[in-house]
């Protein structure tokens, strides 16, 4: 399960006034939320985590951005500025291999 301060600040934009000690909110604008809302924006939270986990792994696996220049470049003066070039065929790598 995910550290309520964790979830808050992401639930709630990191607003002021949000305060936690050790897994208990303390501090809330408008009074401490039921366990039933925290339970709500915790499950939330962790189908964001799942929901959006390929984009970390996809970041990690593309080259750095000057290395994907340069090889667009090549591509692009060997004209396979299209599906036939080595950038194109990276990128795809990655997507394929981090699926949405």
């Amino acid at each position: 399960m995910s550290n309520i301060a964790t979830v808050i600040g992401w639930k709630h934009n990191h607003q002021a006034g949000m305060s936690t000690s050790d897994g208990v909110i303390t501090d809330f604008p408008g009074g401490i939320p039921s366990q039933s809302d925290q339970d709500t924006w915790t499950a939330e939270y962790e189908a964001h985590l799942v929901a959006t986990a390929y984009i970390q792994k996809r970041v990690d696996a593309y080259a750095e951005l000057g290395e994907q220049l340069d090889q667009l470049y090549h591509d692009m003066a060997a004209d396979k500025g299209d599906k036939s070039g080595e950038w194109f065929k990276a990128v795809k790598k990655v997507k394929d291999d981090n699926p949405k």
